[in-house]
């Protein structure tokens, strides 16, 4: 006796169907209407967030997502990161004392590791960096394929004056693999980066991220990246914005400028139903 092979004609439209949907990628959303609120805050700049639930990207100002930029303290992340995976740090409670050397007054004090990440403590991420040295940073940046791998400029000072950038794009696809277990690194130290990175968590809603400032070239650089889990869904975010310097030599404008980078991914998520 034959058995009939033949599959029936709406199970193979169907796996047709499935296969080019997933080889369409994700889906991209163009949102003009966030532009008030860079204006608001005299600022230029981007946002980029990906919905992993949807596959879907949405972009203000598409043009600036794959265009580099200095990370600043938002390479606190992939600092912490290395620092765990070195044993330089072996826990978030790992304290560097104060080297006395007079900064401003939120620094001015001995830090352990998660309240260094918080306040953006620069000497001490600094002070890791050192200890983790530039050859096995190397290796790490290359490793995590973290920006574009840049360490010229110095052990203490390339992701702040030297030569790392990294793009809106890349900022997203870091803290995707950070989160998803997809980073050669252990699940402990991934762990513990995410652990330290929490600014909200109440019931249903975690909100997560780094802000970083930084100066590259003629024009100041802020951030504001992360991920939002609201009702188990995951939404990942990077907000960049840029002022010309000698602008913000101008106090008001700078704390605008300071304002605008979480400023604006609050009232984007507000605009998009992401905030409890």
């Amino acid at each position: 006796m034959k058995t009939n092979t033949t599959l029936p004609l709406a199970a193979i439209m169907a796996a047709t169907c499935l296969l080019s949907a997933c080889s369409r990628g994700p889906k991209t959303e163009i949102r003009n209407d966030f532009k008030p609120f860079y204006d608001h805050f005299g600022v230029e700049g981007s946002f980029a967030l990906y919905d992993q639930e949807q596959n879907q990207y949405i972009l203000y100002n598409e043009a600036q997502y794959t265009q580099p930029f200095t990370p600043a303290s938002t390479f606190k992340i992939c600092n912490s990161l290395i620092a765990f995976e070195t044993g330089v740090a072996p826990d978030v409670d790992f304290t560097i004392p104060w080297d006395s050397v007079q900064r401003n007054p939120v620094w001015d004090k001995d830090y352990d590791l998660k309240n260094a990440f918080k306040n953006s403590a620069v000497w001490y991420y600094q002070e890791i960096a050192r200890r983790i040295g530039p050859e096995r940073m190397q290796l790490w940046l290359d490793s995590l394929n973290y920006g574009n791998r840049d360490m010229s400029g110095g052990i203490d000072k390339f992701w702040l004056t030297g030569g790392l950038r990294i793009t809106p794009e890349q900022q997203i696809d870091f803290l995707r693999r950070l989160r998803k277990g997809k980073l050669p690194a252990s699940d402990r130290a991934c762990a513990l980066v995410q652990m330290i990175m929490i600014n909200t968590d109440t019931a249903g809603y975690v909100l997560s991220g780094k802000t970083g400032w930084g100066s590259q070239e003629d024009q100041d650089v802020g951030w504001f990246v992360g991920y939002v889990v609201k009702d188990k869904h995951v939404y990942y975010f990077a907000n960049c914005v840029q002022a010309p310097s000698a602008r913000l030599e101008d106090v008001q404008q700078a704390v605008l400028f300071d304002q605008a980078r979480r400023g604006i991914v609050d009232s984007v998520l507000t605009r998009l139903n992401l905030k409890p």
